[in-house]
């Protein structure tokens, strides 16, 4: 794991001003200038679907403009080099399984952690923060113990500094968020 990159792993997107400022703070330039990839691929449900309106408004309410945002499924494989095409990756929730499935297939891992390595800023949402964690094999790697998402006021993890190479469980809230500063994983709300 790199000591610090633009990555913020959520179970509801950009849910508190704490979490929207956290993104804004890490965007290299007004907000109306970014370029973004929207994922939708993980909402297979219709419980998912539902929600992508609110995650498409996550980026639409920081500023950044609707025509900069292209919504791609992971269905065909992009051409373009995505370091130099877009500033933030949006992975939406629904189904962890069938996200990590399409990014291994499609050829899109190496980019996407090429882009993290680049600190190009990306947002994972519930399954899209999923794929990141040790829930699964193939799984991104950017945690090395398991992430449950969506979890109760009453167990969810307490706010603060935690080893990289934690193995115990993450139970991340709806109003908390991920990051990673200085080797450390930064839980916040």
């Amino acid at each position: 794991m790199a000591n610090d990159m633009n990555v913020l792993l959520t179970s509801c997107g950009l849910e508190t001003k704490t979490i929207e400022k956290a993104f804004i703070d890490m965007l290299p330039k007004s907000p109306s200038e970014i370029k973004a990839m929207f994922i939708p691929t993980a909402a297979n449900s219709p419980d998912a679907i539902d929600v992508l309106p609110k995650c498409l408004n996550d980026l639409i309410k920081c500023g950044i403009r609707r025509e900069n945002i292209f919504v791609y499924d992971l269905h065909d494989e992009l051409e373009n080099n995505i370091r130099n095409s877009f500033d933030v990756i949006y992975l939406c929730g629904g189904s962890p399984d069938y996200l990590l499935k399409r990014i291994n297939e499609n050829n899109f891992r190496n980019r996407l952690l090429d882009f993290i390595a680049a600190n190009g800023i990306v947002i994972g949402v519930s399954a899209g923060s999923i794929i990141f964690a040790n829930n699964m094999p193939d799984n991104l790697g950017l945690l090395t113990c398991r992430l449950d998402v969506h979890c109760a006021e009453e167990i969810r993890e307490k706010t603060g500094l935690y080893e990289p190479d934690r193995k115990e469980r993450i139970k991340l809230g709806n109003k908390q968020a991920i990051s990673f500063h200085q080797n450390n994983i930064i839980i916040f709300e």
